[in-house]
């Protein structure tokens, strides 16, 4: 069966930086090839996308991952019927999500707890165990579904409502359908109702330094500003640890999946193939120059790749890591780019060859400096909006005949 698989390679130059830490501090690294590596979490870069996508993306296309599920749902239901009031707009959200969802939705017990303490009762909303993730079109079924159900904003009512079977079903199957863009690539897991899950269009690698890579210590102090000269000392020390690499970093998307997401759902109707191109035009943007801000501040490590090379296949991702197995040695004057370079390009031509990959898929290549020649013969040379645009038209020529 002939695919539509989206592949992204990015080579990056971070400098002293602590983008991503484990729980102790340090950042995150692994062994590979037998050294130790700078890593970066997929679950990071992940989030980092999932931001970039606010200036990508019309906030219909998006949605929400959080436990405060009910308060986002009431906000909606409150908009729709402003007589109600906060209590009871939280009170029909919290039966409607457990409806939808089949999740516990309640007031959390430590809050519930110290409101009691304090002798009151809980002006706490309701939430649920875990993130859950609803897309804006979710979200304002769902509080349409509330209103309906609940005459004059009675909660029994909206109760009784739900009990009928037509009607809870019509409340599963609006969470069920209309996925945003972010849902649809990322995926969700509703614990609870497995039915509900969404499988992921987009899988994104950990990112890895393309040479071994020491973590270094910065001691700092800080002055207190009050101090006057006879008072000797720092306000404040303490220190940060880092590191700086070359990261390969790698991603996928299955189109079709991400088509499917976006499209079906519970559905029948067959989408057409604009909305899967805009998700996969911002994917590729917001992955490729979006940056986790761990220690942002401190560092101020802003920078973009030096060379992406994106591939469209027709049978199964492959990542080209393998091609820093052997680790990278810094040129004779330093430096680690043109070297990971000239080894990309020497693994991916006879890897495609050796296993049959270059028949029927599309290359494309946006780099930058000299360094970066090696890869120029992988694929067309392009800018960032050009890249864009033609990956977009080319995955939507792909999918129309389908759509």
């Amino acid at each position: 069966m002939t695919r539509t698989i989206l592949d992204i390679h990015i080579l990056q130059t971070v400098p002293p930086s602590n983008i991503n830490r484990d729980d102790t501090g340090m950042p995150k690294s692994a062994v590979y090839g037998g050294v130790r590596r700078a890593r970066v979490s997929s679950q990071a870069w992940k989030r980092a996308t999932r931001r970039a996508f606010v200036d990508l993306l019309d906030t219909s296309e998006l949605g929400v991952r959080t436990k405060k599920v009910a308060e986002v749902l009431a906000e909606r239901i409150t908009a729709l019927d402003p007589s109600l009031s906060k209590t009871a707009a939280w009170e029909l959200a919290a039966e409607t999500m457990r409806a939808a969802t089949g999740s516990k939705i309640e007031v959390p017990k430590r809050k519930t707890k110290d409101k009691e303490k304090e002798g009151g009762e809980s002006e706490t909303a309701p939430e649920s165990a875990y993130l859950m993730f609803l897309s804006g079109r979710q979200i304002n079924a769902l509080a349409g579904l509330a209103v309906e159900g609940a005459e004059d904003g009675d909660l029994n009512s909206l109760k009784e409502f739900l009990k009928v079977k037509e009607n809870k079903a019509r409340a599963r199957q609006l969470a069920d359908t209309g996925h945003s863009v972010d849902i649809a690539l990322f995926g969700r897991m509703v614990a609870d109702s497995t039915d509900l899950n969404v499988d992921a269009a987009a899988q994104v690698a950990h990112a890895l330094s393309v040479h071994p890579v020491e973590v270094e210590s910065d001691y700092f102090t800080a002055v207190d500003d009050r101090n006057t000269d006879a008072e000797m000392g720092a306000g404040m020390i303490g220190s940060v640890d880092f590191n700086s690499a070359t990261l390969y970093r790698y991603a996928a998307v299955d189109v079709d999946r991400l088509q499917e997401n976006l499209g079906t759902g519970l559905r029948e109707d067959r989408p057409s193939a604009e909305p899967t191109r805009r998700a996969v035009a911002a994917f590729l943007e917001g992955f490729i120059t979006s940056l986790p801000t761990g220690k942002i501040n401190t560092f101020g490590n802003h920078t973009l790749p030096a060379a992406v090379v994106v591939k469209l296949r027709s049978r199964r991702p492959i990542s080209f890591v393998a091609a820093f197995e052997e680790p990278v040695a810094a040129g004779e004057a330093g430096g680690f780019l043109r070297q990971s370079c000239e080894q990309l390009a020497k693994h991916v031509p006879d890897l495609e060859s050796k296993y049959g990959l270059t028949a029927g898929g599309q290359s494309w290549v946006l780099r930058v400096g000299e360094e970066t020649e090696a890869l120029a013969a992988l694929g067309t040379e392009v800018t960032l909006p050009g890249l864009v645009a033609a990956v977009g038209d080319a995955v939507a020529a792909r999918l129309e005949p389908e759509a």
